[in-house]
């Protein structure tokens, strides 16, 4: 890790590890500044406060800043408090810092959880609530409550993706080696299907339960009747 790095550790969701990426920007001095929880702050703290404990990554780019630049830019953002999970999370925060675009990956993959909400359903709710609490105290709740279906979401639709993808070409290769009469090839070939077709199935089942659980905790987070 060196000055001006993007760096990550996977944090924990309860008792289970590395489901979800905390960012920051390495200062080079042994301090990272990033969106520190539960503030909800950008604050420097030290590097082990940053890592508590857990391994630390760079991400890389094609074309960044310079690390003085970068340091700079997550200095000018020191003590803001505008968390928000969906729009400007600490990915969003350290990405910017590195490449001037606000971004997060981590929830671009999470969007289609979104989609298989019932928002019809839950507008008039989720409004009322708004305006019966705090605004920003509504917001903080919605956001911790997505947040914890958010952190399992990362780490299980990245792995039905690779399952989907190797199932095709599986099913492919197996094609293939029945057209060259290789039917050894072919079954071997079926064989690994069959598994990233059991796998795909198992994790596709938890993510349409992960979609469900979403909307049960928005509703009872704001107790809806």
């Amino acid at each position: 890790m060196a000055l001006g790095d993007q760096i990550y550790v996977y944090r924990p969701f309860l008792n289970v590890h590395g489901l979800y990426e905390h960012h920051g920007i390495d200062c080079g001095d042994g301090t990272v500044i990033h969106y520190r929880k539960p503030s909800e702050t950008i604050e420097r703290t030290s590097l082990s406060t940053f890592t508590q404990g857990q391994t630390v990554y760079a991400k890389r780019y094609p074309t960044c800043f310079i690390p003085d630049v970068v340091v700079r830019r997550a200095e000018s953002r020191l003590g803001e408090k505008k968390y928000n999970l969906l729009s400007n999370n600490c990915e969003h925060f350290a990405t910017w810092c590195k490449t001037g675009v606000s971004d997060s990956q981590q929830i671009r993959d999470f969007v289609p959880i979104i989609s298989q909400m019932n928002t019809e359903k839950l507008y008039e709710p989720l409004k009322e609530a708004l305006h019966e609490k705090d605004p920003d105290q509504a917001n903080q709740l919605l956001n911790r409550a997505l947040a914890d279906i958010k952190v399992v979401w990362d780490n299980l639709q990245p792995q039905y993706n690779h399952a989907v993808d190797e199932m095709n070409v599986w099913q492919k290769v197996a094609v293939q080696a029945l057209k060259q009469n290789r039917e050894d090839l072919a079954r071997a070939a079926l064989q690994r299907k069959r598994s990233y077709q059991k796998s795909a199935t198992e994790k596709k089942a938890k993510l349409d339960r992960l979609a469900q659980m979403t909307e049960t905790l928005i509703l009872n987070r704001f107790n809806v009747q």
